[in-house]
């Protein structure tokens, strides 16, 4: 009993020395972005935003590439935790060009895109859209702004393992700039250095004929905090919109926004009972006056991790927990003409592609 119980603490002892370390190395290794960041443009836009011209403007979370309709996920109350093999990965990709080339946005904004990740095979997934779309998007301006990177991700059991996933921006229109403007992160450590280090990807499009600019933040705001991360980076969105505004330009945030906002009726999808993840709430009249929100609420946005959707029996809102937590926050002096979220049955991703169609006035 004695060699048992000795055996057994050296074990538990290798096991808590392998800890430490791993978690020792991830500290120094932690992705440690600065308040302000100026990013890269690669390529160059062929065209210039112009008043009084449709712009159409699609946002997609893509899920990284691997949470399509075969997917539920760990932390929405699944069990899966590597949920796509390259192959199915591969699918996703291409169902998503099939989506790009079906609305050919002038102007796309994605979230959830891995470009060097262990659960997608390690695919650069930009990089791919380059190479099979023939897209005017993916033949002009392309910026990226890194929100997550982790050498390794040890939880859970099998671990996440390496990721470096993040924002992107594609256009052929010409941009003046683009930055990362870092949000508050609401998780202290060890939970800090093996979490996302969310963002806003702004974005900077001269304006024809005017001293105005179209600034566009790109985003993915906070998930799985206790609430309290999403009011915080939901307040610093609030100010630099704001500052935006009293400089006199045109102005968009776009992404997932992982809240409901107030202004849109989803009522057709009641929150379940259950471990379903759940959103927060934007208070729209706490935002300026001068901003308007957009969302489509005749189509869901994104839908639970809870199970897998393809081998739902229903996928009835009743049944199956589904959301509107994407959409557009647009400014003053832009006309809308039309938002809309296509309804792809989440085949590629958890969430559906919303299209914006606008024009500067």
């Amino acid at each position: 009993m004695k060699k048992v119980l000795q055996a057994a603490l050296v074990a538990l002892i290798m096991i808590l020395l392998v800890a430490l370390s791993v978690f020792g190395y991830l500290s120094v290794d932690e992705f440690n972005p600065r308040p302000v960041e100026a990013l890269g443009i690669e390529g160059e836009g062929h065209n210039m935003v112009k008043k009084d011209a449709s712009i159409r403007m699609m946002t997609w979370n893509l899920g990284y590439g691997a949470l399509g309709d075969n997917a539920d996920f760990f932390m929405d109350g699944g069990k899966m935790v590597n949920t796509a093999d390259e192959e199915r990965v591969k699918f996703n990709l291409n169902k998503d060009i099939e989506a790009f080339e079906k609305f050919d946005p002038d102007i796309l904004c994605l979230q959830e895109i891995d470009r060097n990740s262990a659960r997608s095979s390690f695919i650069d997934e930009a990089e791919y859209f380059i190479r099979h779309s023939n897209l005017s998007i993916f033949d002009g301006a392309f910026s990226y702004a890194i929100n997550y990177k982790v050498s390794f991700v040890p939880l859970p059991v099998p671990p996440i393992g390496k990721v470096e996933a993040g924002l992107a921006f594609f256009t052929d229109y010409e941009l003046t700039s683009a930055e990362r403007l870092s949000l508050p992160c609401p998780f202290k450590w060890p939970l800090r250095i093996i979490n996302l280090k969310r963002c806003l990807h702004q974005v900077r499009l001269p304006v024809e004929g005017t001293d105005k600019e179209l600034v566009i933040f790109n985003l993915h705001l906070e998930a799985y905090d206790d609430g309290e991360g999403k009011i915080a980076q939901t307040k610093v969105l609030k100010e630099v919109l704001r500052q935006e505004l009293d400089k006199g330009n045109y102005v968009i945030a776009v992404g997932d926004f992982n809240q409901y906002f107030s202004n849109i009726d989803v009522s057709a999808y009641p929150f379940l009972d259950g471990d379903i993840w759940l959103p927060g709430s934007i208070e729209v009249d706490e935002f300026d006056e001068r901003l308007e929100f957009l969302a489509d609420p005749s189509v869901p946005s994104a839908r639970s991790l809870d199970r897998p959707y393809a081998t739902a029996e229903s996928h009835d809102p009743k049944d199956f927990q589904l959301y509107v937590i994407d959409g557009f926050v647009v400014s003053e002096g832009i006309e809308v003409e039309k938002v809309f979220t296509d309804d792809l049955d989440f085949v590629s991703s958890d969430h559906n592609p919303v299209v914006l169609d606008f024009k500067l006035k």
